[in-house]
This record gives structure tokens, C-alpha cells and sequence, in this order.
């Protein structure tokens, strides 16, 4: 790319890259990738995962996803000790204020009540399978693009720096969604793997929304990394619903990733 510069004595072209908010993002492509194999894994009619493998699968995704979530902080803290400790607790106060904000929204009720109406196919299912293929597809779309973990992980893929983006959020949810996919189908049959590109398509809408329309005003602004600590944060807690430590109302948390910013816009 041309870039131009002004001396004193005139301008000077040379050729040096700029900023640039146009890299590709992979977390969604690898979430529906986790979908399909999972599916595979069903359609095969693998026998049904143990009590002891299960928890062994939940144990590890709930481990990874701490890590991730943590990770997802400590590369967005800049600056001297006192500068960091002042993001941490500005984010701190997002989060908190985030869960108010949610709570009095329902965010969490009206979550619930989608869930139920997909958790309605599941048990029809369960009690006369195979069920309708369509109850199948729109079940596993609800449940799947409703995960806070979703929407977390699109938000880290759009915000992120590097060639390959923050995709690892979205990669855990792929491995979810893939294991809970083997039971889906084996319900539903074949169709329900189809939820994958709805997914995809409201995974990655979200991610290169805010990747190429709201990531360049933010990096103007110094504001990219308060919504990645909101986010880092949120993560962490979804490990303690993983791993059934304690029940987190994880959506009404959510609206923290739009107040971070507006709270270290004003707080400075």
C-alpha cells in the first residue's frame, strides 16, 4: 500500500504498510466445522459417550476455556502496573454494571424461554424418534446461536489483532456444539447438521461487523482492549457453569461488552 508523507521540504511517497481491519476471521468457520464432525461422529452410530468420558470432556473444555478467557485479559493490559490495575477495575465495574443492566432487561428469562421452546423439540424427540428433521434444525440453531459463549467468542474474533484473529473462544464452542450435535441427530436425523450454517453466517455476520465497521473507531480511541477484558471476564465465569461449580445468569452479563467502553471513554 502507498503511504505519504510530509517533510518540510515536500512530500515524499514510499511504500509501507498501513493499518489495516481487513484480515480474515476464522473462529465461526471453525465452529460449524465442529458441527459437521460432530454430526459425522452420530451419523456413524458411534456408541454413546460414557458418564466418565463426558465428564473427562467437561473437565478439559472447562479448563481450556479459563485459560482462553484469562489469556484474552492479559494480552489486552497495557501499560504500567497502576495503568493495568485501572483497565482491570474499569472492566471490573462493566462487568458489574453490565449484569444490572441485563438483569433488568430479562436478558436471562427471555434466553430461558427461547431454550425452553428448543428443549420442547428435544423432549418430543426423546419420547417418539425419530423426530421432524425441521424440529431438529431449529432446535440445534437456537440452541447453538444463543450460547453467551457464541457471542463472546465472535465479539474476541472481530476485536482481535494478527493474521488469525482470537478464534480459540469459537473453537471450544465448535467442540460443544460437535458433541451435542452426535445426540441431535440421532434424533433428527441428518438434517439438524444443516444448524451449521446458520450459525455460521450469525457468528461470522457478528464478527466482521464489528471487525471492519466498529474496530478501526475503536482502535482510534483506545477503547478495542475494555471491551476484551469485559469479554475475558465473562469467559471465565462460563467456566463455572461448565464445570456445574455454581448457576451464572451468563446473559445478562452481555451488556458489559458495550459499557466497557463507554466507561473508559469517559473515565479516560
Amino acid at each position: 500500500m502507498v503511504a505519504v508523507r510530509q517533510y518540510h521540504s515536500g512530500f515524499i511517497i514510499y511504500l509501507a504498510p498501513l493499518p489495516r481491519h481487513n484480515h480474515p476471521v476464522y473462529g465461526a468457520y471453525l465452529n460449524a466445522l465442529g458441527i459437521f464432525v460432530g454430526a459425522l461422529f452420530g451419523l456413524a452410530g458411534t456408541t454413546p459417550i460414557s458418564a466418565r468420558a463426558q465428564q473427562f470432556f467437561k473437565s478439559v473444555l472447562g479448563l481450556f476455556t479459563a485459560l482462553y478467557g484469562l489469556r484474552l485479559i492479559y494480552e489486552n493490559l497495557h501499560g504500567p502496573f497502576m495503568a493495568g490495575l485501572r483497565q482491570l477495575l474499569i472492566a471490573i465495574v462493566a462487568v458489574v454494571l453490565g449484569n444490572w443492566l441485563g438483569r433488568l432487561l430479562r436478558l436471562q428469562k427471555l434466553s430461558n424461554r427461547i431454550g425452553h421452546h428448543a428443549a420442547g423439540f428435544l423432549h418430543a424427540a426423546q419420547k417418539n424418534p425419530p423426530g421432524r428433521p425441521v424440529d431438529g434444525f431449529l432446535s440445534a440453531t437456537i440452541l447453538f446461536c444463543a450460547a453467551p459463549l457464541g457471542i463472546l467468542g465472535a465479539v474476541a474474533d472481530g476485536l482481535a489483532d494478527g493474521p488469525l484473529g482470537y478464534f480459540y473462544l469459537l473453537l471450544l464452542k465448535g467442540v460443544m456444539d460437535g458433541l451435542a450435535m452426535v445426540t441431535f441427530v440421532k434424533l433428527f436425523r441428518w438434517p439438524a447438521a444443516l444448524s451449521a450454517i446458520p450459525v455460521f453466517l450469525f457468528l461470522n455476520g457478528l464478527a466482521y461487523t464489528l471487525h471492519l465497521g466498529l474496530k478501526p473507531w475503536l482502535d482510534a480511541h483506545s477503547l478495542t482492549s475494555a471491551i476484551n477484558l469485559a469479554t475475558g471476564f465473562i469467559t471465565c465465569m462460563i467456566t463455572l457453569v461448565i464445570l456445574e461449580i455454581r448457576k451464572v445468569e451468563l446473559n445478562s452479563y452481555l451488556p458489559a461488552i458495550f459499557l466497557a467502553p463507554l466507561l473508559k471513554f469517559w473515565l479516560g
